[in-house]
């Protein structure tokens, strides 16, 4: 919602206000589409060329991202500490074993179920699943599997990060694409130059409009989509770590509720429950 909000503001203020000085968009227009179709295919060419299909796949997805905001809501987060809370308090009780049949088919477990939305993230499934099997190896050092989940974490976050650090290599790179355009359009007047004064002006007011768009898009639209793309992927990466520091208190002995409470402290603050949520909600789990 508020990329839409954005972007009429971005378009109503700079174009409204170039109106009200007494620009005429007649120039514009006309120039719009040949100096779009330069600019953006060069832009969009030069994405293909920089990177691999995974990542302009993964950009695109990215452009929806944006529109639909952080993945994890703070329902999520709620149902995240829930489950945990149910894994740790069996750990508590019966230790690792307890745990194998949650652990090696969590499609099938009961209480994997009741949280289809983690259920469907493999990565959370993955991490969950996983440290518990390291604990089943029997490290010398158990508390090793906090490096090793912070590790994975770090992957993936780096992964996560690839469509908006080629989204912004892109912005970076409009300005200067713009001004090839403008290039363009500046040779294409100076092969018209025994035109009359007021044709010549219409060709180069179309040639800058090569430079203003490509510093318009590069400002005002990528660049703001990809900053926008990083902090939605910073904050989904708080449902990680979660994970981790819920983990990491089960196996230093902490009772679940101390873990769970540790795991509520990452949560980020406009996402987070309040302690009395949590409390009744592990009294329901346990009463049920």
């Amino acid at each position: 919602m508020t990329l839409f909000v954005g972007i009429l503001m971005v378009f109503g203020l700079v174009f409204g206000g170039f109106m009200l000085s007494g620009g005429k968009m007649d120039i514009v227009l006309y120039a719009l589409p040949y100096e779009g179709m330069m600019i953006g295919g060069a832009a969009l060419g030069a994405f293909v060329i920089a990177n691999s299909m995974t990542i302009v796949k993964q950009s695109a997805k990215g452009f929806l991202k944006v529109i639909k905001g952080s993945r994890w809501k703070a329902a999520d987060y709620t149902d995240l500490l829930k489950l945990m809370y149910e894994l740790s308090k069996i750990y508590k009780a019966n230790g690792v074993l307890g745990l194998d049949s949650h652990i090696e088919s969590p499609k099938d477990s009961d209480i994997f179920k009741k949280y289809p939305r983690i259920l469907g993230d493999h990565f959370a499934i993955d991490l969950i699943t996983d440290s518990f099997r390291m604990l089943a190896m029997q490290f010398d050092d158990r508390f090793q599997t906090e490096e090793v989940i912070n590790r994975k974490i770090k992957k993936h976050h780096k992964e996560a990060h690839a469509a908006a650090s080629a989204i912004q290599t892109m912005a970076d790179g409009l300005p200067a694409i713009g001004i090839v355009a403008a290039v363009l359009g500046v040779i294409k007047t100076m092969s018209s130059i025994d035109q009359p004064p007021e044709v010549l002006g219409g060709m180069i007011g179309g040639a800058l409009v090569g430079t203003f768009l490509g510093v318009f898009l590069a400002y005002c639209m990528v660049q703001p989509i990809a900053g926008r793309l990083k902090q939605i992927e910073d904050e989904d990466s708080s449902f990680y770590y979660i994970i981790r520091d819920v983990f990491v208190a089960m196996i230093s002995d902490h009772p679940p509720s101390v873990c769970i409470e540790i795991g509520r402290g990452m949560v980020p603050s406009n996402m987070q429950p309040n302690f009395e949520t949590m409390e009744n909600a592990q009294k329901e789990l346990a009463a049920a």
